[in-house]
């Protein structure tokens, strides 16, 4: 048993893509939640899908099962063990991090698979 628990966000969220010199859309930080990362190559953004973004490749239909935190730095593993339960169910993630805790999305259509793998393996869903 992992003690872990995590827990499936309401809504739909889609993954943006921009070139790398793109202006962050002001209306993202209206959101309750959202995520920003950029290199020398992209600006990706991901937001809930109810959120209309002017992107460059927009994918859309996914679900967000939130690790509850927070987590220790000293914890290892977290995503390995998630990802790799996942993975053996054919389940594929997008994984972001934040200081407190990760996210993991699926598509939409597996979201129910994914909490029962999940719960299968030992983590709850409060």
């Amino acid at each position: 048993m992992t003690g872990l628990k995590l827990k499936l966000l309401d809504g739909d969220f889609s993954i943006h893509r921009f070139n790398e010199s793109a202006e962050i859309p002001s209306k993202v930080f209206q959101s309750g939640f959202f995520n920003i990362n950029k290199s020398d190559e992209e600006l990706s953004i991901v937001c809930p899908s109810s959120l209309e973004l002017d992107s460059e490749q927009c994918n859309q239909d996914w679900s967000c099962i939130k690790v509850l935190g927070p987590l220790d730095f000293n914890l290892t593993g977290v995503l390995a063990k998630i990802s790799g339960v996942l993975a053996e169910a054919q389940i594929s993630i997008f994984a972001l991090s934040t200081y407190d805790t990760d996210y993991i999305l699926v598509k939409s259509v597996k979201a129910k698979d994914a909490v029962a793998v999940l719960e299968g393996a030992g983590y709850q869903f409060p």
